[in-house]
């Protein structure tokens, strides 16, 4: 008996793993075909396309592919736009057909368009919308259970399309969508009694099999007698005279067919919001880019959903090898037959096993030392982290999307079931979360929620209730994708990685070709290669420091004028009590490389750094072709940076601003050398600081230069940002005078070193001034387990001094 039982589970689990399979292929297959969507022309995405034929005769009537029969009314105007964004994204994929319905004559390659007879394309529609109704009843009243009447501004998510449909009873009168009595202005002027109603046209229209052979013989009796201008309104009276149905009074309507009312710029923000995800409809995309973006943004989310579904899979077959009693380490559920067939081989591999069926749990690895101890970040209204360089800041624009993502999430699995239970349970706030990531299993939360308990059936009740969840966002195998590099026409491995190497090697040795503008010169030729390379030119503001400035020209002599023939230095030199001492410096230099531009400005009055830049910039020893490299003299830089200041600086296009590596004060120098180790014990990235900067001329004069009021010490790199992207409603790019978008481009750059130097902040600056300087110096003491050992080795003398004290 036990016997027989154990064959039992056995082959329970080999038809589980039958279908986990299955359904992992099934999943490969419909990701693939999303990812093979391809960008056609910057805007396109061009799937598998394939012909509806819309003859009648040639569609069973009883097949699972003919659920839906969806009616798009479009016009001349809007075919080669909207109409065909329609059918190269939604308008193919359902088991239905979809059917574009404009004005006689209308007709365009490879569409599915239904000129209606004596119909125009005047607005309001109301007679297109009607014949569109008749000619589906005329044509495939038998054929579909439900038909659609859509806009062709409309994008529908057709698989919960299909999932809502396939729950109503298409049998019985159903007149679905957004029910309306008109806006205030209109309310009373519709002629629609008390309990009359209508479905707005704009997020669709479903009318059940019943409803529209109810309706359809009467509609030249409807066409007759229009009350309003309105086609949707009309179609409502239509509907409720012949079929005796209202649209449905549901307010889930709102959300399932949702109207956005910003016009125009509906969904061309972040889609990933409530509104979005639960909707079956949406309603308006006036434009056509952002149909195709919609449309790769939900085949994101099913993928998403898929390896998800991968996930529980392997959960599911790891659960059943436990309760098998089938060691961990073995890979056969019986002698000679594997769990996982040995043939599935790239792209049908089925992933590592041992990390994707471990179920969620906070301890899935054991730390040995205490070193390797995940530490948890907190969040509250701001973010704490242990071993971050600003311990205190800001909620990152990333964790907080995570956040929402994971709110969206949890709220929608609770409230799966609401309906049936009669409530609803709403989120208000996290009042404090923990989290932490796991590199190899994923990202850990504990999060504390307010929520809202909504009770509408029965007694009715509203509670605050507080729940404390831990949840786990679980890492999926990694997804590889290969794509041609940087256009390399590729016939052969051998070929690709030639061609490849051989490219990799020029951008290497010239710093000419960019990633996105190559260029096809023979770098040999050092007059080629001189004419191609953009000429940068290092302005210093300068007042006093005369030690470090011959260290910034011993850096400049050897990096550039040895090595870069385009580049030149231009000194905003404040008269003071160094100011000779300085210019013979300077003057030095010219003198030993007599052929290269190196010019000073004379600048009189208190330093300010903004001013000097400024001057510098806007002088005659500026082409507006040349790269500005905004520079301080405490920064050490290498041939590395010159590179990276031409690759990503683009004109009329993109500025770069470095985060550069500053030493801490416990590194400062005594033995005058100028080598640079880049760890998290001397230094840090100062993601604040923007003083280094490189723009193009004509871009700098674009957004007006710098601020030139601001007095001594900083900020005026925080204004120059600020004018940057104020323009363009702080979307991080701005509008400049030549009419193009100026995008700020950062990232670490460990080519740039802030050397350590003593920093003396003078109370009479300005509030904001000040506080910015006292937070740079206290940044600068050390890193945290410096700052933590003298605060251990203070705690210890204060002990051993209190023993002595106390007898």
């Amino acid at each position: 008996m036990a016997q027989r039982k154990k064959l039992i589970c056995y082959g329970l689990f080999g038809a589980l793993i039958g279908f986990c399979i299955g359904m992992y292929l099934r999943n490969y297959r419909v990701i693939e075909t999303a990812n093979n969507c391809q960008l056609k022309s910057g805007l396109r995405f061009q799937g598998p396309l394939k012909f509806i034929n819309l003859e009648a005769n040639e569609l069973p009537s009883n097949s699972q592919n003919n659920l839906v029969l969806i009616g798009v009314m479009t016009a001349k105007d809007f075919l080669k736009e909207r109409t065909k964004a329609v059918f190269d994204t939604w308008g193919q994929n359902f088991p239905g057909r979809i059917a574009f319905f404009s004005s006689e004559g209308s007709y365009l390659q490879g569409l599915p368009i239904i000129g209606l007879k004596g119909v125009d394309d005047r607005y309001p529609p109301q007679k297109k919308s009607f014949m569109m109704l008749h000619y589906m009843y005329e044509h495939y009243i038998d054929k579909f259970e439900w038909f659609i009447r859509a806009d062709d501004d409309v994008f529908i998510r057709t698989d919960k399309l299909e999932h809502f449909l396939r729950s109503i009873d298409s049998s019985k009168p159903q007149f679905i969508g957004q029910a309306g009595k008109g806006n205030s202005e209109e309310f009373g002027l519709l002629s629609l009694e008390y309990d009359e109603n209508f479905c707005m046209g704009g997020p669709g229209v479903i009318l059940s099999r019943e409803t529209l052979r109810r309706v359809a013989p009467h509609i030249p009796t409807c066409l007759k007698n229009l009350y309003s201008l309105h086609e949707d309104v009309e179609v409502g009276r239509c509907v409720q005279k012949f079929a005796g149905v209202p649209c449905t009074w549901n307010y889930e309507m709102q959300a399932i067919l949702h109207h956005n009312s910003s016009g125009n710029e509906a969904f061309t923000g972040n889609l990933k919001n409530k509104e979005v995800h639960s909707a079956i409809t949406l309603h308006p995309v006036k434009k056509s880019p952002i149909m195709y973006r919609l449309y790769a943004y939900m085949h994101g989310v099913k993928a998403q959903e898929m390896r998800q579904e991968v996930l529980m899979l392997h959960r599911d077959i790891s659960a059943m090898s436990d309760l098998l009693h089938i060691a961990k380490s073995s890979k056969n559920i019986a002698p000679g037959v594997p769990i996982f067939p040995n043939t599935l081989r790239p792209p049908k591999y089925l992933g590592d096993h041992e990390i994707l069926g471990i179920n969620p749990t906070l301890t899935k690895r054991y730390p040995n030392t205490s070193n390797e101890l995940l530490e948890w970040n907190f969040i509250a209204k701001h973010m704490y982290s242990a071993t971050h360089f600003n311990p205190k800041r800001k909620i990152e624009s990333s964790v907080k999307e995570g956040l929402e993502d994971i709110i969206r999430e949890i709220m929608d699995n609770i409230n799966n079931y609401s309906r049936q239970r009669g409530r609803v349970i709403e989120f208000r706030d996290i009042l404090y979360a923990y989290s932490r990531l796991n590199t190899l299993y994923g990202q850990d939360f504990i999060l504390d929620m307010l929520l809202i308990y909504k009770k509408y059936r029965g007694k009715k009740m509203t509670v605050p209730v507080r729940r404390h969840l831990y949840v786990q966002r679980a890492f999926t195998d990694i997804q590889i994708r290969e794509t041609s590099l940087f256009g390399l026409n590729i016939s052969s491995e051998k070929d690709a990685y030639r061609e490849f190497t051989g490219k990799v090697k020029r951008i290497w040795n010239t710093g000419i070709e960019k990633l996105s503008n190559t260029f096809t010169l023979n770098v040999n030729d050092k007059s080629v290669a001189e004419k191609v390379l953009p000429n940068i030119i290092f302005i210093l503001p300068l007042s006093g420091r005369l030690k470090t400035f011959t260290r910034f020209l011993r850096n400049y002599e050897q990096v550039c004028l040895k090595n870069d023939s385009k580049t030149d230095l231009l000194i905003g030199l404040y008269i003071d009590e160094s100011y000779n001492e300085a210019l013979e410096q300077i003057n030095r230099l010219k003198m030993q490389y007599p052929d290269r531009e190196i010019n000073s400005i004379d600048i009189y009055g208190n330093f300010s750094r903004g001013l000097a830049l400024d001057l510098a910039a806007r002088s005659n020893y500026a082409s507006t072709e040349d790269i500005l490299f905004f520079i301080d003299v405490d920064i050490m830089f290498t041939i590395e940076t010159l590179d990276r200041v031409r690759s990503n600086t683009v004109q009329q296009q993109q500025i770069y601003l470095p985060i550069v590596f500053s030493e801490y004060s416990q590194n400062r120098r005594t033995d005058g050398s100028e080598n640079v180790e880049i760890t998290n014990d001397s230094g840090y990235f100062r993601e604040f600081g923007y003083g280094i900067c490189a723009i193009y001329k004509s871009d700098l004069l674009a957004v007006d230069g710098f601020v030139t009021d601001i007095k001594g010490w900083g900020l005026e790199d925080v204004k120059f940002l600020d004018r940057i992207i104020a323009s363009n409603h702080g979307r991080g790019s701005v509008l400049n005078k030549i009419g193009r978008e100026l995008s700020v481009f950062r990232t670490s750059d460990t080519s740039l070193t802030h050397i350590f130097h003593t920093i003396h902040c003078d109370k009479l600056l300005d509030e904001s001034q000040y506080k910015m300087c006292i937070g740079t110096k206290a940044n600068t003491i050390g890193s945290y387990k410096f700052i933590e050992s003298l605060v251990l080795k203070m705690n210890n003398s204060l002990m051993v001094t209190r023993q002595q004290i106390v007898p």
